[in-house]
């Protein structure tokens, strides 16, 4: 394989799919090799020769973070000019926190504090999205360690879930779960009060529960320039969410569609709180109005952001184009279809739940518009071809287990 060398270096935080969609479309665009920093030989990026890992221990302790991440940017400065990427919100956050230290050695492309405070805990979101008229999910706030009647206008089952995502990270409780389907009041009582229990004290939301299986979610990706304008936007209609405990609710499976309603929403959003850089929205249609209703912005891309890249709009090229060579980006709006998928075929066929999108897959296998972050023929080698094929078949237990 060969490697470029250019004027800058990706440093991504993590050992995730995550870490590698990104080096992988780094790669393609400019057929360099991302640092990776992670706590492990992850098996989803060891054998990569588009990734150099470095494994440090300890590295979700926001100090020792710090100081890795300066000693890896005297090692490379002046020669290089470091974009920093974290793979989680709480590698985000600590950037964010923490760009006055970082900033002599690298470009930190996320937003300022205040702003991530203002948007990112989720009671926050709603209330912007209800000044600006944009459509939410019912909400209950309930307030960790103090009384709560847990009185709402919205009947059971109910969505529950944490208002602060970094600092739920860290939390331990028995049957901790990204989100929980609650049935009953006694159910909810239960379950908050584990969570009292553990070291998140925050807020946790009791949502409506929308109807509908994962092919109502959909996903929103949109980048914004350094004069918090929209300029590019990608939407996708999920049509398989991870059912895992731990992961449940991130997508799997995703076609590429255009929705100028969704994206205007965002735009609206976005803009009005002066936002900058990659922004990432979970939105699911309600069959009860016919609306499209916002769940949470996410700073940074998402886990499954190879939907962007896989359908011919590279992620990254956004961010070094304005960044790096200080292009002015063209206003786009993705409109190339593609299936994104990390399961195998057969998973998404039993889970599309409509004769239109099973028709719709297979014709997209039958055009060859599917991409699947890690089979990436250059990055190939016997190892890394056997992992890939067992990760895949290993989506056929997953979903037996977690149906």
């Amino acid at each position: 394989m060969k490697l470029k060398e250019t004027e800058f270096l990706p440093v991504i935080l993590g050992a995730d799919i995550t870490a590698y969609s990104l080096a992988r479309s780094f790669h393609e665009e400019y057929e360099i090799k991302s640092l990776v920093l992670s706590m492990k030989q992850a098996q989803i990026i060891a054998q990569s020769k588009i990734i150099e890992n470095r494994v440090y221990e300890n590295l979700d302790n926001e100090e020792i973070l710090i100081k890795r991440l300066v000693e890896v940017g005297k090692e490379f400065s002046p020669k290089k000019k470091l974009i920093v990427l974290g793979c989680g919100d709480w590698y985000v956050r600590a950037l964010i926190e923490n760009k006055k230290t970082l900033q002599p050695y690298y470009i930190v492309p996320y937003i300022d504090e205040d702003l991530l405070n203002k948007i990112v805990l989720k009671d926050r979101f709603y209330a912007i999205c209800e000044e600006l008229g944009i459509p939410y999910p019912k909400t209950y706030v309930y307030n960790c360690g103090q009384e709560n009647d847990l009185k709402f206008d919205f009947p059971y089952p109910v969505i529950a879930k944490p208002a602060h995502s970094a600092m739920y990270h860290y939390a331990e409780f028995p049957g901790k779960k990204k989100v929980f389907r609650i049935n009953t009041e006694r159910e909810l009582r239960d379950m908050l009060s584990r969570v009292e229990q553990s070291s998140y004290n925050y807020k946790f939301l009791i949502q409506d529960c929308i109807p509908g299986d994962d092919t109502y979610m959909r996903v929103l990706t949109c980048y914004c320039d350094k004069n918090a304008r929209v300029r590019f936007a990608s939407f996708g209609h999920v049509l398989l969410e991870d059912h895992t405990p731990g992961a449940i609710g991130n997508p799997v499976a995703i076609i590429n569609e255009v929705d100028e309603k969704i994206v205007a929403d965002a735009t609206k959003f976005l803009e009005s709180v002066g936002y900058t850089g990659f922004a990432n929205f979970d939105v699911k249609y309600d069959p009860r109005d016919g609306s499209y209703k916002f769940f949470e912005i996410n700073v940074r891309l998402g886990r499954s952001n190879f939907y962007v890249t896989g359908s011919g709009f590279n992620t990254v090229k956004w961010i070094v184009d304005e960044l790096i060579y200080g292009k002015p980006l063209k206003y786009t709006v993705a409109n190339k279809e593609n299936l994104f998928t990390v399961v195998p075929k057969g998973i998404v066929l039993r889970y599309a739940s409509t004769p239109e999108l099973r028709a719709k897959v297979k014709q997209l296998y039958r055009k060859k518009k599917v991409s699947y972050p890690l089979d990436y023929a250059p990055d190939m080698s016997p190892k890394r071809r056997f992992y890939v094929y067992a990760s895949l078949m290993n989506q056929y237990r997953k979903y037996q287990k977690y149906k």
